[in-house]
């Protein structure tokens, strides 16, 4: 009976090593992407998990969604391959750096890649096009009433007209608020008012408000067909979007598929605004899975065959 003990122990532990083995062999031939909280990030998950297992010999898992700044620091400590960002996200979320250390002439994409290769185990990928930045929406009706094309162009028609944006636009501190808004672009509203972040695309569609702050490839602005004024002022800061890598992700696939970084860069500036709106609209609104609104914006920029 002891025998048969010791060589049931021994079969297990033999089967476990194996699993074990088999186990680290997957995984260090497998990329891992971080998913999204929201539908952009998401969508952005599954197309690089998608172009990495039709390009290369790898296979790619989406890890559970977490908070950016967990993501980054696991990343940053290497048990994180992948995960979708924006510039200047990584200079002053991640890197706790501010937008006015920006040197003039220099773009916050370049300067993010130069303070994190200075401080951290990451960096950007080339751009994809889009710039998910701070904007000034209206409605249709209100920019074809007012010809609001630019931000500038509420100057003069401010006083009939009332913003509202979430609490935090109307904080105190921070540069990028409602306060030096009006500063910028000498504006005087009718009234102002702090709303809700979940009403705040009821407010202006029900005529609550007139003018209010979104990001630009926020797909609600195509649910509410909402018009982006232009900001002619450079008023806001770039976040264009890219995705962050650990530096040595290439290094350790380079047996494997020496062609990643290529793989991934395929996506490099082709995606607008206005598609990433699309596609977010898709996920939210249309209630489709983000690994099919992927693949077809993959297959719709040539990237993929159908």
């Amino acid at each position: 009976m002891k025998k048969l003990k010791k060589l049931s122990a021994l079969f297990f532990g033999v089967l476990l090593a194996m699993t074990m083995l088999t186990g680290c062999g997957d995984k260090k031939n497998t990329v891992v992407i971080l998913d999204g909280e929201f539908a952009e990030p998401e969508i952005f998950a599954e197309m690089a998990k998608i172009l990495i297992e039709e390009n290369t010999d790898l296979k790619a898992e989406i890890k559970d969604a977490m908070t950016p700044v967990f993501g980054f620091n696991e990343m940053n400590e290497g048990s994180i391959d992948l995960m979708l960002s924006y510039d200047g996200s990584l200079l002053v979320t991640f890197l706790k750096h501010d937008d006015s250390e920006v040197p003039e002439g220099m773009s916050t994409y370049d300067y993010a890649q130069q303070v994190a290769a200075e401080e951290c185990n990451v960096h950007l990928l080339e751009k994809l096009g889009a710039n998910n930045t701070y904007s000034i929406a209206v409605r249709r009706e209100t920019a074809e009433k007012y010809g609001l094309e630019k931000v500038s162009d509420l100057q003069a028609v401010a006083g009939e007209l009332v913003f509202g944006a979430e609490h935090k636009f109307f904080d105190e501190e921070g540069l990028i608020r409602y306060k030096p808004l009006c500063r910028e672009y000498g504006l005087e509203f009718k009234d102002a008012k702090s709303i809700d972040l979940n009403l705040k695309y009821s407010a202006i569609a029900n005529g609550e408000i007139d003018v209010t702050e979104i990001y630009a490839t926020d797909g609600q602005r195509m649910a509410n067909d909402l018009v982006l004024l232009e900001d002619d002022h450079g008023f806001f800061p770039e976040y264009n979007l890219a995705y962050l890598v650990r530096n040595d992700l290439f290094e350790d696939f380079a047996d494997v598929a020496p062609n990643l970084e290529e793989v991934l860069n395929m996506m490099a500036g082709k995606f607008s605004d206005n598609d990433v709106a699309q596609m977010s609209y898709e996920v939210d609104v249309d209630k489709r899975e983000p690994v099919d609104v992927a693949r077809d914006w993959l297959i719709e920029k040539g990237l993929l065959e159908e």
